[in-house]
């Protein structure tokens, strides 16, 4: 018998008994339904957390610093060009960007602000998707200049009325603004030294400003809104000019207080090929003896809790689907009942017994597959509800994005699943039929 016919067959004795197979695919409906949105919502939430993990920074890039505790070691662990060579040795390494930080104080007429300034390669400004607002990025102008974060203004008060008025009316773009690298020498100003001469106050810099961050929006965050930054070959330069044979804030110095010839930095971004080689090499970078972090090894620790609420989710959609198997192999149990003269005629006039449990397994399979096309229309509506109506669990959760994510593979497996489920219920049945006596099944009323 050919498959077009089995197909045609199996298809015909289905509609022949109308309730009986509506019935049953409702409670594959059901069953296949509830499995997808259970493991939808699993999965949504864990892609929300995901998003919400990355816009803290890259999954994939380690931060090291020098080691808290230097007192218990003889060499001292400094991040200089030496350790940028050895990292970008090491296997799954893609790049390694040094990061210099110093701190200064911006003044605007009557108000001041205390900077963060972060200096960095041009490249590594073109990795952290940073939403321009106002001009362009650090690292294309020929001398220094500043791009400021979003939430920079609201660092400027006025000294002789602090928190009055709120954020001062300053365009970082166009306003001068006067930068004091010196802070030590500021506040010591105008106060005799230990030789009893006066301290002049140091000099005042007009920075230019290169851009502005965009505005996240409202109620959004920015991991870089609070932070100024440069190009770090212009800023180191400027920083040795301006501190010349003394001390630049946040540099180590020597044994007897004098400032090394070399400018350390502060900070390593390591940005690794895979996330799945971030823990091992994170792991190395610690033990050489410094301080090395990354968001993976708590990302994964997140994804296998996930992982775990996925599981019971898909567990409790899957009981309605074994009930729903039970349903499809009772069907099938009483189809072969009530058809054992037809199936004892097949054997009489020579009907492969492969042909007869095909037959059976194919009728099982539509169920499964009408059951699971319905089913899985049926989850995506639902979904789009759940989406809609539970935006409060999103706020209460601190989460972004949908709690229900459907994605095309899910889609497809739990149609697989459904057909797959469908033929494992028909099976004893066809193979009972297929075992049927054909002289007992002709005589059978």
């Amino acid at each position: 018998m050919k498959f077009l016919d089995l197909l045609r067959m199996s298809s015909g004795n289905l509609w022949k008994r109308k309730v009986r197979t509506i019935l049953t695919v409702l409670g594959v409906v059901i069953g296949v339904a509830s499995i997808v949105v259970m493991v939808s919502l699993g999965l949504g939430l864990s892609k929300s957390l995901m998003e919400q993990y990355e816009s803290y920074g890259s999954l994939t890039q380690i931060e090291v610093r020098e080691p808290w505790d230097t007192s218990s070691s003889d060499e001292v662990k400094r991040l200089d060009q030496k350790l940028i060579d050895e990292i970008l040795a090491m296997e799954h390494v893609d790049s390694v960007y040094p990061v210099l930080e110093t701190q200064a104080l911006a003044k605007y007429g009557s108000y001041e602000c205390y900077m963060q300034i972060q200096g960095m390669p041009a490249e590594a400004f073109q990795e952290m998707n940073i939403t321009v607002g106002q001009g362009q990025l650090p690292g294309q102008d020929q001398t220094l200049t500043f791009f400021y974060g979003c939430e920079v203004l609201q660092n400027f008060y006025n000294p002789k009325g602090y928190g009055m008025g709120g954020p001062p009316d300053i365009d970082l773009m166009k306003d001068p603004i006067f930068i004091i690298f010196d802070m030590d020498a500021y506040y010591s100003a105008g106060t005799p030294d230990e030789n009893g001469q006066t301290q002049k106050p140091p000099k005042k810099y007009l920075i230019d400003t290169c851009g502005v961050e965009a505005s996240p929006g409202e109620d959004q965050w920015s991991q870089y809104g609070w932070y100024t930054f440069c190009d770090i070959e212009q800023l180191m330069a400027e920083l040795k000019k301006i501190f010349k044979n003394k001390v630049i804030p946040g540099q180590p110095t020597t044994k007897t207080g004098k400032p090394y010839k070399e400018v350390f930095y502060n900070q390593l971004l390591v940005n690794v090929d895979s996330m799945d080689n971030v823990v091992a090499l994170q792991k190395t970078l610690t033990d050489m003896g410094y301080n090395a972090y990354s968001q993976a090894e708590w990302v994964e620790s997140q994804q296998k809790t996930m992982g775990y609420i996925q599981a019971v989710l898909g567990g409790i959609g899957a009981v309605s689907l074994f009930v729903a198997a039970i349903g499809i192999t009772n069907t099938m149990m009483m189809s072969i009942y009530e058809r054992t003269k037809e199936i004892g005629v097949m054997k009489v006039l020579g009907c492969d017994l492969r042909n007869i449990r095909s037959l059976f397994l194919m009728e099982a399979g539509f169920i499964g597959f009408i059951g699971g096309v319905i089913g899985l229309i049926l989850s995506i509506i639902l979904s789009v509800v759940v989406n809609k109506v539970a935006t409060g669990v999103n706020d209460y959760m601190g989460t972004t994005g949908g709690i229900s994510y459907i994605p095309v593979w899910l889609g497809a497996l739990s149609l697989v699943f459904a057909v797959m489920v469908g033929m494992l219920a028909g099976f004893f049945p066809a193979r009972r039929a297929m075992r049927l006596s054909p002289l007992a099944a002709i005589r059978n009323e």
